[in-house]
């Protein structure tokens, strides 16, 4: 179908001829020598109409352009383009990942080379900077070139239509059909893109118009917009391009796949460079000389494949996946990147965020060292690290001795080397792993709470009976009677200092009946520790009183967790969500406000203090009052060799072991464990290589930092040690402590779940 549509600009009218109808096959040279005239009597026919004075002509194009304006689609008067999100470690330089469902990333026109800028110009829209949105010269030229020219074709649209037409065509506000619609060759279409191209004029400057069309056209090799075809094909930004690298990438917007020397025809794409280079001397933007200089200039590509997503993130660096993963499930929860997760998913991948995160990326190789120092990749067995700043709840660090990969593993190795379970934050199926003793701290914290001093003494035996009814190896007449795990180095007069060093179970058992299970459950809560596994939260909600094994760690939980609930302890009773960034960025420069602590005060500030002071006893160290006497992990004094508090933690039967560490400005977690079999014990002897672990890594997140005290809890709060004078009787002499104080309890019968979960409680 041939057609001319006429248009007013200024004071003159001009016209434009588009789509020739495809020509009835005719035997050369008389198709040749027809074609050649009719193309010359239509250019003629353009040109003759654009000098008609405007009194005479009025064109379709220019009775509609007159309100184009008004109506101009919102994408094209504030594009929305999809754009990549970059993911940066806590030193706002040093790349994670970057996620996208298009590689584009917006750049101003001041940071694109003059020299790309010039090039496309003169290889797309030759009079773009004297044109008003339409070009009838060039489409005059065009029209010539591509039916005398044989294979070479040249395109009739200006930059200001092209630009149009890929807005339109990309638009997630448009539906498929019409953005299917936006690159169809009709009538139609080509005269609401020339209205909307008059329009545009109207409203933007060149330079905008330029810049908008380099960050949205398509370079090929999955690259939109010049910032992601620079590094695609140069791994350089576009503001160090060359000449011989602009022409090229200028040359590929015709025919991207074509011409792409990645992915398409290498010689293609130098004879296209060819062509540009002359276009540029044609135009005077380069000399003569420098085109044919550039011509000769070898192709010299360093192709870049842009990381996306959490498997991608750099090579050597895999580890750093399951933090990404974690930032990852935290912003699908976040009302600030949309309503749905759906939503909050395509804002990520779409919505050009800069993202600063937490990850120290120094104390990650350093938790990464120590995990696989202690259990190999190819180990069944894990260790898991999570790393916190205490006040602000930020995640430092999260290693494991795993890949994370979705590349198979060897038959037999399920989840190891490779896998993308969420081992270290728990979530996905990972409901976590006991952490034995390390849960007497939410017991002391709630006796603390509840008015109990430090000093409270009991004289604790190798055996105590409780008030629950059980069954089996842990039960003595009918009631559970949890055991101390080493009577000669436990057993005796304790107080909340000397029983936390020591980790004496029975001495906590009985501490956790003066002040309630149920207050102990609610105080792990409250420091955010999180109930995944069913049962867990199912006796939380009905049976917290009496849970009595809670105290003994029978309940699951993470490193992540874990470190977080310490971390509180450390800031003095403010509890803060953990939080995997900085700052986060909108494409627009704009800041988010999703990267600010969320914290609250959950324990008295004199309670918290009173907690670390006894903290202090495992490690090694000294309380304020000097009543410290004995730990299970003396060795992390001489390694972190500053004030540092913390605690132990067996599983029964060592299936698992723990250790929490923390001083003022960092806690840290790692739990020894099989996550694929939880039956699987890790035994006893690998404890001493968690607690150097932990242990190192704390050195390593406060080197540097200056060294800081812990302030000592009031003597009201602390209390006074007043053992009893006469020599204690032995613990098979009485059953119970003289110095209980809970009047007899109506025995309870407990489901058989339950009676089975107390039995494989212990220290």
């Amino acid at each position: 179908m041939n057609w001319l549509t006429i248009t007013r600009q200024g004071g003159r009218i001009t016209a434009f001829a588009a789509i020739l109808a495809p020509m009835p096959q005719l035997r050369p040279p008389l198709s040749r020598l027809l074609t050649v005239l009719l193309a010359g009597l239509l250019a003629g026919l353009v040109l003759a109409v654009a000098a008609l004075p405007a009194n005479l002509l009025l064109g379709h194009v220019a009775k509609s352009a007159a309100g184009s304006l008004a109506a101009l689609p919102e994408a094209l008067r504030t594009p929305v383009t999809p754009q990549r999100s970059y993911l940066y470690a806590n030193d706002g330089t040093t790349l994670i990942t970057t996620f996208y469902d298009v590689n584009r990333t917006d750049v101003p026109l001041a940071e694109i080379a003059p020299v790309l800028r010039a090039a496309i110009v003169a290889a797309e829209d030759r009079r773009f900077y004297s044109h008003g949105g339409t070009d009838l010269r060039g489409i005059a030229r065009a029209l010539v070139a591509n039916v005398t020219g044989g294979g070479t074709t040249q395109g009739g649209s200006t930059l200001t239509m092209q630009y149009v037409r890929n807005v339109l065509k990309t638009d997630p506000g448009r539906s498929a059909e019409e953005r299917q619609a936006a690159t169809e060759q009709t009538v139609g279409r080509k005269l609401q893109e020339i209205r909307y191209a008059l329009a545009l004029e109207q409203q933007l400057s060149k330079d905008e118009i330029l810049n908008r069309y380099l960050n949205i056209a398509y370079f090929g090799s999955g690259a939109y917009g010049i910032a992601a075809a620079s590094q695609r094909y140069f791994a350089k930004a576009p503001a160090e391009l060359t000449l011989p690298e602009a022409a090229l990438l200028a040359g590929l917007v015709q025919s991207p796949e074509a011409y792409s020397p990645i992915d398409g025809d290498a010689d293609a794409a130098l004879a296209r460079r060819g062509y540009v280079l002359d276009a540029m001397a044609a135009t005077g933007a380069i000399t003569a000389g420098q085109a044919e200089a550039a011509k000769a200039a070898k192709l010299a590509l360093r192709p870049t494949a842009q990381p996306n997503g959490c498997t991608a993130t750099p090579a050597g660096h895999a580890d750093w996946g399951f933090f990404c993963d974690y930032l990852r499930q935290w912003w699908l929860t976040q009302p600030a990147f949309g309503e749905t997760v759906a939503e909050r998913e395509q804002a990520l991948r779409r919505g050009g965020y800069t993202v600063v995160t937490s990850l120290d990326p120094k104390l990650q190789a350093t938790a990464q060292q120590q995990a696989t120092a202690v259990y190999g990749y190819d180990n069944k067995r894990a260790l898991p690290i999570a790393a916190v700043q205490p006040g602000t709840g930020r995640v430092l660090a999260m290693a494991v001795n795993r890949h994370y990969s979705l590349d198979a593993n060897p038959a037999g190795q399920p989840n190891h080397p490779n896998t993308v379970n969420p081992l270290i934050s728990g979530g996905g199926g990972v409901d976590g792993y006991q952490a034995g003793s390390t849960f007497k701290l939410f017991t002391m914290l709630a006796a603390l709470e509840s008015g109990k001093q430090l000093a409270t003494g009991f004289d604790a035996p190798s055996r105590l009976p409780t008030r629950y009814a059980a069954e089996g190896e842990a039960s003595c007449a009918d009631v559970w009677c949890p055991a101390n795990a080493n009577p000669e180095w436990m057993d005796g007069y304790r107080t909340m200092w000397d029983g936390f060093g020591r980790s004496v179970n029975t001495y906590f058992v009985w501490l956790a009946e003066q002040v309630g299970p149920a207050k102990v459950v609610e105080m792990a809560q409250r420091l955010g520790i999180t109930f995944r596994a069913d049962a867990d939260a199912a006796f939380a909600a009905h049976d917290a009183a009496d849970w009595g094994a809670f105290t003994l760690g029978v309940s699951a939980t993470t490193p992540l967790d874990l470190a977080g609930a310490y971390a509180t302890v450390a800031a003095e009773g403010t509890y803060c969500a953990p939080l995997p960034v900085v700052s986060v960025t909108a494409a627009d420069g704009d800041p988010v406000p999703v990267g600010e602590p969320s914290c609250r005060k959950v324990l008295d500030t004199d309670v918290a203090r009173a907690a670390t002071d006894a903290a202090r006893c495992p490690v090694g160290q000294q309380s304020a009052f000097g009543h410290c006497d004995g730990g299970t992990a003396t060795a992390v004094d001489r390694i972190v060799g500053r004030p540092v508090a913390g605690k132990t933690g067996s599983s029964e039967r060592n299936s698992t072991e723990t250790f929490v560490g923390f001083t003022p400005q960092i806690a840290v977690a790692g739990i020894a464990a099989n996550p694929d079999d939880p039956g699987d014990s890790v035994g006893s002897a690998v404890q001493a290589k968690v607690i150097a672990a932990v242990a190192r890594t704390i050195r390593a997140g406060v080197a540097g930092e200056p060294v800081r005290a812990f302030t000592p809890p009031s003597r009201e709060l602390a209390g006074e040690v007043r053992r009893p004078a006469p020599p204690q009787p032995s613990p098979t002499e009485r059953p119970r402590s003289p110095e209980r104080t809970v009047p007899p309890q109506p025995e309870r019968t407990l489901p058989p779940e339950v009676s089975r979960r107390l039995d494989r409680a212990r220290g």
